[in-house]
């Protein structure tokens, strides 16, 4: 029987491809240099979660095995009339 970190390890590889895990990393190295800068306003990153979603991000734009970000999380703008 498997133990409990290794039942979430081959969860978490089924789901997150090797892409992922090297685009994840990258980030964390780079918040935690105090290097790693969020999209248009370029402000510094300091949040794990938010390093994490923005390696997320980039393994999906280059195509690595990613879920699709959850849809409830996103904020919407209001509509114009």
């Amino acid at each position: 029987m498997l133990a409990w970190s290794e039942k979430l390890e081959t969860e978490m590889a089924s789901k997150y491809g090797k892409k992922a895990e090297t685009k994840v990393k990258r980030a964390m190295h780079e918040r935690k240099a105090g290097t790693l800068r969020s999209g248009s306003t370029g402000k510094k990153v300091t949040s794990r979660k938010q390093a994490i979603a923005i390696g997320l991000s980039e393994a999906r734009r280059a195509g690595g095995k990613v879920p699709p970000p959850k849809s409830g999380r996103r904020r919407t703008r209001a509509k114009k009339k």
